[in-house]
């Protein structure tokens, strides 16, 4: 039994879907599956670089036909890898074909659920920060928040926001969960860091916050509690700048704006935010100004920490499993159908299935998560990972010998949705 399934416990079958794909050359009806391209279908797939092809089918599922596109990516091939789409901030917000253009991919799709609105708090705005952890070119980016304070359908018993899909630096892909280690040492104590670029930080905690976060307002991440999305914001809050290993700043309340590469703002709510008080804003301290002499120096120190591989990640982002080692997970939603992505492992972690559905009107109805995890495994995946669907659910190509990034799915809102990330394919002469 793999670690994973330790976790989640043996899974049950989900039903497979009945599966009818369709080329753009005719109609394969009831054809079988075989890895990730369906018998007798290969008409309808499409090179799209070396090591990366690209086809769609239709799904006959529960509520309706469904519209899949499906990308596969090949990493024995030494021509393509695998890296995290993102605007250059973990607080904002791009779409897939532009994020894709701009750093050169030739094909992708959308990544992790995110912080879409803030309606129960007023006057907060919401940041557009992904749920879970984020790695990019091998350089960890944010953790994830408390479980309580993801949007997005609820988790499979088991699961929770630390869960990941990423490559490692093997250029093998895998499914794990990253938590956050970290502290803050000062001449006065140290503290323990239980948040990275998080819109939201565990209740009586201290998060760190760096240039990677962006310009967002900081506030959001002293809202609601670990169990409680829309409870209220706290009003026992602290935060401290640091720059270049001295305090040069503090501030009751959470603040905005950029923030410099050599700059960590460290912020606290409720208990956090009194221990930081406590080491930063004695008696010879007042408006934030430091004290003769200063404060001291102040080392943060944070990485993510893998619990089932020694490898260090090139990527990962977050989201939620839903096969495991051949296995659906148990709980997973039968009843729900949406537009979704997912993406699948197979053959060792050297080949991954990027797969999206289609939002036109005709096949809206989508797929439940049960289904996708009943497909995902019929395309040959051993394990797969469930990513942010609905409007957001969007792939992208660019055409054989082309320059140019394409939508090659019909996104459900009409148009494209901004994200935080997403997962790209990069290829090389």
């Amino acid at each position: 039994m793999t670690r994973r399934q330790k976790r989640f416990g043996a899974g049950r079958g989900a039903g497979r879907a009945a599966l009818t794909l369709l080329t753009a050359l005719g109609a394969l009806a009831g054809a079988a599956l075989v890895g990730a391209a369906p018998a007798g279908a290969a008409q309808g797939d499409v090179r799209i670089a070396p090591g990366v092809r690209y086809q769609e089918f239709d799904i006959a599922a529960q509520k309706g036909p469904a519209h899949a596109h499906v990308l596969t990516v090949d990493l024995r091939n030494p021509h393509v890898r695998l890296d995290l789409l993102h605007p250059g901030a973990v607080a904002a917000r791009s779409t897939v074909s532009r994020l894709a253009t701009a750093q050169g991919a030739v094909a992708g799709v959308n990544g992790d659920f995110f912080n879409i609105s803030e309606t129960q708090h007023p006057g907060v705005e919401a940041t557009g920060a992904s749920v879970g952890p984020a790695i990019a070119g091998g350089r960890a980016l944010k953790a994830a928040v408390p479980d309580g304070q993801r949007f997005g359908p609820a988790l499979p018993p088991g699961t929770g926001t630390e869960d990941v899909i990423g490559v490692g630096v093997d250029r093998r892909a895998r499914m794990d969960d990253l938590s956050l280690v970290g502290s803050v040492r000062t001449p006065q104590g140290r503290l323990p860091l239980r948040g990275l670029n998080q819109y939201a930080l565990p209740v009586g905690s201290v998060g760190a916050f760096t240039a990677a976060w962006g310009s967002a307002s900081r506030v959001r991440a002293t809202c609601g509690t670990d169990t409680d999305r829309a409870a209220p914001c706290s009003t026992d809050t602290y935060e401290v700048t640091v720059r270049r290993g001295r305090v040069v700043s503090t501030a009751d309340v959470p603040g905005s704006g950029p923030i410099a590469p050599d700059t960590t703002v460290l912020v606290g709510r409720e208990a956090g935010a009194q221990q930081l008080r406590k080491f930063f804003a004695g008696e010879r301290s007042e408006m934030g100004v430091p004290p003769a002499g200063g404060w001291g120096r102040v080392k943060v120190r944070h990485r993510l920490v893998a619990a089932a591989s020694r490898v260090p990640y090139e990527f990962a982002l977050g989201g939620y499993p839903v096969l495991d080692d051949g296995r659906p997970l148990p709980g997973l939603d039968d009843r729900t159908s949406a537009v979704r992505t997912a993406v699948g492992i197979a053959d060792g972690g050297r080949r991954l299935l990027l797969f999206a559905l289609d939002g036109a009107r005709e096949y809206r109805s989508g797929l439940t998560i049960a289904e996708v995890a009943s497909v995902m495994r019929e395309l040959g995946s051993v394990d797969a990972f469930s990513l942010d669907g609905g409007g957001s659910s969007t792939l992208v190509a660019r055409a054989p010998e082309a320059s140019e990034i394409s939508v090659r799915n019909h996104p459900s809102d009409g148009r494209e949705r901004p994200v935080p990330n997403g997962i790209g394919v990069f290829s090389t002469p």
